[in-house]
């Protein structure tokens, strides 16, 4: 699946207001898109990459690690149907198999809200 630079740039606002360095989760996340050290190393096994933690604080690295981990768990062989948009970004709140748990379903809120405000007033285009 193609996931669409705008709802990338979406979890960016969500996740860090666009700031590249911002650290939280007391430490544990990291960057734009907030990834944590475990999120990183998974990506990085799947992509054949040698990625660090710390590349999360290069927007673009960021996001390179983030459609690996996609390419990895957001599929129709694993989820027995096309992702979503919502699976994706349940998944990159709440792990493999963050698209299945109920604690990711107020990100989800937040996320297709802050979403469909992009998309209306075509603040960042695909």
């Amino acid at each position: 699946m193609t996931i669409p630079t705008d709802f990338i740039m979406c979890l960016m606002l969500v996740e860090s207001s666009l700031n590249p360095a911002l650290v939280g989760d007391n430490g544990g996340a990291i960057g734009v898109l907030q990834m944590h050290e475990a999120y990183v190393q998974d990506a990085a096994e799947f992509a054949g990459e040698d990625w660090v933690h710390e590349d999360c604080l290069e927007p673009e690295i960021a996001v390179e690690i983030f459609r690996a981990y996609m390419a990895r768990y957001a599929t129709k062989k694993r989820l027995g149907r096309k992702p979503t948009l919502q699976d994706i970004a349940r998944i990159h709140n709440g792990g493999p198999n963050g698209y299945k748990k109920d604690s990711t379903l107020r990100y989800w809120r937040i996320v297709k809200y802050k979403y469909a405000a992009i998309r209306k007033n075509n603040y960042i285009r695909s």
